[in-house]
Parts: structure tokens; C-alpha cells; sequence
């Protein structure tokens, strides 16, 4: 079994989700559920196919975005997994949404933060073993940190 990681492509303004998913319907639903959160949204969404034809399959509504979208899912080649790369939006606006679509098995990452997938294949294919999201932590928040997060929440309307 060899394990490789694999660089996600993507511009610094943008946020991804990654995950698995089981079927090919996966794009519409994944496409519709984006189209609904934000009248604002930018995004391409790309699913590897594991059966069948094992097309890579796509959409999205702004196409440097669809592009890069599918040029992750080549470079990561696992079977029955799913990219949406977006702007505009933050995970957080869609998460629960993407999460709910039945197609959906898994999230491995919803991230802003530089990310590498972590994948191992075998003969019969390739599949994701996990991620690595950011960096490590440099230590414990102070309570001058924490004054600061909730303040950040507070200005940004996550909090009262």
C-alpha cells in the first residue's frame, strides 16, 4: 500500500469542503445545496466517480473555480469523494446543508487553511485516509486571547 499527500489548489479568499459521497447524483444535490445558501455564493464542486464510468463529474456557477475543483479531485484520484471550492460563503453558512444531503457518507475538511489529503492506494484503487488542516498550534489562548475570539464573534455577528 503506498500513502501519499496531495496539495489542495485553491485562492487564498476561498473555503473548501472535502468529503465522500456515493453517488453520481452527488453533483446536483451538492450544486443545488450551494445555490440555496447565499445569493452570493462562487463555487465549483467536483465528485470522482468509483464505479461505472469513474468520470470525474462537476458544476458550479463560476468557472475558474469548477476548474480547479476538478483539477483537485485528478490529482487526488479517490474513488467516491467530493470537493466544493467557494467564495463569498463561509462553511458554516452551508456545513449542516451539505452534511444533510443523502448522497453524503463524510466530511474530512471544511477549511480556509492551507490543506493536504492524506491518501493511500492499493491495487484495486485510492481513498482518503485523512487530512492535514493549517498548522499546529504554538500554544494555550490567554485570557487576553479569549477577549479577542469573542470580540472577532461578536463584530462578525456569531455572537451578542
Amino acid at each position: 500500500m503506498d500513502i501519499d499527500q496531495i496539495k489542495i489548489e485553491k485562492p487564498d479568499d476561498s473555503n473548501i469542503i472535502l468529503g465522500q459521497s456515493h453517488f453520481i447524483k452527488t453533483v446536483e444535490d451538492l450544486y443545488e445545496v450551494m445555490m440555496q445558501s447565499s445569493p452570493e455564493v462562487k463555487f465549483g464542486v467536483a465528485f470522482n466517480e468509483a464505479s461505472g464510468d469513474r468520470l470525474v463529474r462537476y458544476d458550479g456557477n463560476d468557472k475558474e473555480l469548477i476548474d480547479l475543483a476538478v483539477k483537485n479531485m485528478q490529482n487526488i484520484k479517490a474513488g467516491h469523494s467530493f470537493i466544493i471550492i467557494m467564495k463569498n460563503i463561509y462553511p458554516i453558512n452551508c456545513l449542516n446543508q451539505v452534511k444533510n444531503v443523502p448522497e453524503v457518507c463524510r466530511i474530512y475538511a471544511a477549511t480556509a487553511n492551507p490543506i493536504y489529503v492524506l491518501t493511500a492506494e492499493n491495487d484495486q484503487g485510492r481513498g482518503i485516509i485523512g487530512v492535514i488542516d493549517g498548522f499546529m498550534p504554538k500554544g494555550v489562548e490567554s485570557e487576553e486571547d479569549i477577549k479577542k475570539r469573542k470580540k472577532l464573534l461578536k463584530s462578525i455577528g456569531y455572537k451578542r
